[in-house]
């Protein structure tokens, strides 16, 4: 069931790593608990409050069962931005109470939600911050790696598959190498959960972050899963709501309606990520043939289905999006950095030249994407870098 209403935009939507549509059977779901059963489920005087509460327990099977972790383990949040910054500052105020000064490991591509929290708290003082580098496809050294973890470290922070250039971590490796130093390990999954299994439980992950509109739900919510040795502090204060590590009250419709993408996500994600990456494929393919000097950047062995990540040297990517923007739906990066005059730090830390950090595009696809679309999307491409090639 993979159709879309006839309504939506009639150009080419290709950013599915900015965020996804949300699936219809989510939004009808999402729909009748905003009109009909809309109760508070901290409400416990009455059936509308008891069957809310029902509701939210019963997502909070289909998150846990999705990432193999604990419905007691998660604490619903408005997205992977809020949970990654409870994680990380909840963790910091915590030891900072016992009178240590926390060191915490990222790697140099990490999400903006890391990286800036982490440099916030290295330029307060409060933190020690290791970076650890990744190699021209953006894939860390395990063995390096280690050696970071052997030095001593308070938490460590590795996504599950990298925003720009899709490439997938080894996370049951990494989670394994952190649990034998006995550190605490958190994994942005936001780009990963619904796309490629996870088993939090049975990896020994720490914390996990993940966002509803990265697997067709709804913007605005997502959860933080916590193994319940690990100790944070809050936030925010206000209720007891969530143990009290994320008063307020619950967002139903949004909570039901991540549930409802996790429980989807469970039953056709490996066979709509085939698909995702014979399309994928395609259109690596077309824009290789009829652009002649493209690169292909990141892991391509070891990458997200719905991932393409492209340089066109010599052509200004800012002139692809500039020209194609009303057709073409793509990006030059990371949806949380644009408008941010400077190179993506993913690139950089990959140590692309300048040529190919300037031509570079993201490209995702998504369980929508059309084959129709795919043909369409190349030929838009391909004829503007011969137009624009020709000129110069």
């Amino acid at each position: 069931m993979n159709e879309r209403a006839s309504t939506l935009p009639k150009f080419i939507y290709l950013d599915y790593h900015a965020t996804t549509p949300t699936d219809l059977r989510v939004a009808s779901l999402m729909l009748h608990y905003m009109t009909e059963e809309f109760g508070n489920a901290s409400s416990i005087d009455h059936g509308v409050g008891d069957r809310a509460e029902a509701a939210i327990k019963q997502a909070t099977r289909h998150v846990a069962h999705l990432v193999g972790a604990t419905p007691r383990d998660i604490i619903f949040t408005s997205g992977a931005t809020e949970s990654i910054n409870l994680a990380i500052q909840g963790t910091v105020r915590h030891l900072e109470r016992s009178g240590t000064k926390p060191r915490l490991a990222i790697s140099a591509v990490e999400h903006k939600a890391v990286l800036d929290t982490c440099e916030a708290l290295h330029k307060q003082g409060r933190i020690e911050l290791i970076t650890i580098p990744v190699d021209n496809q953006a894939r860390l050294d395990l063995g390096q790696l280690e050696q970071v973890c052997t030095s001593g470290v308070h938490l460590l922070c590795i996504m599950a598959a990298n925003n720009e250039v899709g490439t997938i971590y080894p996370i049951e490796k990494i989670a394994a190498i952190a649990q034998s130093y006995q550190i605490p390990f958190l994994c942005d999954a936001s780009q990963a959960v619904g796309k490629v299994p996870i088993h939090f439980n049975d990896w020994g992950i720490t914390m996990l972050a993940l966002s509803a509109h990265k697997l067709y739900g709804p913007q605005g919510v997502g959860a933080l899963i916590v193994r319940r040795d690990q100790r944070l502090e809050p936030l925010l204060y206000g209720g007891g709501q969530q143990k009290g590590l994320r008063p307020g009250t619950l967002n139903l419709p949004g909570i039901v309606g991540l549930g409802e993408a996790c429980r989807l996500r469970d039953e056709e994600m490996a066979e709509d990520e085939r698909m995702i990456g014979k399309k994928r494929d395609r259109l690596q393919t077309l824009l290789t043939e009829n652009i002649p000097g493209l690169i292909v950047n990141g892991d391509q062995d070891n990458r997200l289905a719905g991932n393409l990540h492209v340089s066109i040297p010599g052509v200004p990517n800012s002139a692809v999006i500039a020209r194609l923007r009303n057709k073409l739906a793509i990006s030059t990066g990371s949806a949380c950095s644009s408008g941010v005059e400077s190179a993506s730090h993913v690139l950089t830390a990959m140590a692309l030249s300048e040529e190919v950090v300037e031509g570079a595009l993201r490209i995702g696809l998504g369980k929508y994407s059309t084959d129709n679309e795919i043909e369409s999307a190349s030929k838009l491409v391909a004829d503007f870098v011969k137009q624009i090639r020709s000129l110069l």
